[in-house]
């Protein structure tokens, strides 16, 4: 799948955008990511959790919180069971650039940045939240505005709240390190079909190879090697997911190899690929 802009306006009249889906086909992007915060709630049903770098399974319903320009996939992909899903969408100044600078808001301010690495929430959290986030569609502005920070507070209290590590590599740098990571994350989405030189990655860069390898494992935790190998698999796992051959899958990640393949697709994940697809959701 090509990863897809989303560009998002809140409507007039209205701080941020809400959304109530209940049609599997009303979602126009699948594999996406806008620059707003997004939280998503669905009240029942099973389905595949896929965000940034996290791949896994929900039930039951869903509700997470996810930070701006995380890729994710849309939640009814794949779903072919009753759908329903309210969504909202924010910037993190959505009622003024020092909203979170107030006292009185400390604890949804470290909500919002928990965010970058993707949040999930139990089932306790999920069904009271649930409730005020079904009011939402229906409330009059000054009421869903809120609703809407009752519903922040709550997650930011959540006790059952997980975090997803879903963010891209180098949250927090800062300046030119940031701007390096950048145009090293954008390569390896344009390039991972093919072999992705150090050489040619550090040149990109303008660093030597030594100086971008100290520099990519202090910003990631991860090797060059290691990096590419993890956004394979997250590619494969999509790629599954469309009921492709194995085969045709593993080079279509960048695997040319169909041992190393399944090798390196169960280290990351724990399962064989054949494994994981049959948990798609059905």
């Amino acid at each position: 799948m090509k990863l897809e802009f989303e560009a998002i306006a809140p409507p007039v009249g209205s701080s941020f955008t809400l959304l109530h889906h209940t049609d599997v086909e009303s979602t126009r992007v699948l594999w996406h990511y806008h620059p707003e915060y997004e939280l998503v709630y669905l009240p029942h049903g099973r389905g595949r959790r896929h965000i940034g770098q996290h791949v896994s399974r929900y039930q039951g319903g869903e509700l997470v919180f996810i930070g701006p320009n995380l890729p994710h996939l849309s939640f009814s992909y794949g779903r072919q069971d009753d759908f329903e899903q309210i969504v909202v969408q924010l910037r993190a100044d959505f009622l003024g650039e020092a909203f979170l600078q107030r006292p009185e808001l400390a604890a949804i301010q470290q909500l919002f940045l928990r965010a970058h690495q993707g949040l999930g929430f139990g089932p306790t959290t999920r069904r009271v939240a649930g409730e005020k986030l079904q009011l939402l569609p229906e409330a009059l502005p000054f009421e869903r505005l809120l609703l809407l920070l009752e519903v922040l507070q709550q997650l930011a209290l959540a006790e059952d709240a997980f975090t997803l590590h879903a963010g891209s590599p180098g949250q927090g740098l800062r300046g030119q390190e940031h701007e390096r990571l950048s145009r090293v994350y954008q390569f390896v989405q344009e390039h991972y079909q093919a072999e992705v030189a150090v050489e040619e990655v550090a040149g990109l860069v303008h660093l030597s190879v030594p100086a971008f390898c100290r520099f990519f494992k202090r910003a990631t935790g991860q090797t060059l090697t290691e990096f590419v190998q993890e956004y394979r698999v997250s590619q494969a796992c999509l790629l599954l997911l469309e009921d492709k051959p194995i085969t045709e899958v593993s080079y279509a990640s960048g695997f040319h190899n169909l041992s190393h393949f399944n090798k390196t697709f169960r280290k990351l994940t724990g399962q064989s690929p054949s494994e994981y697809r049959r948990q798609q959701p059905g």
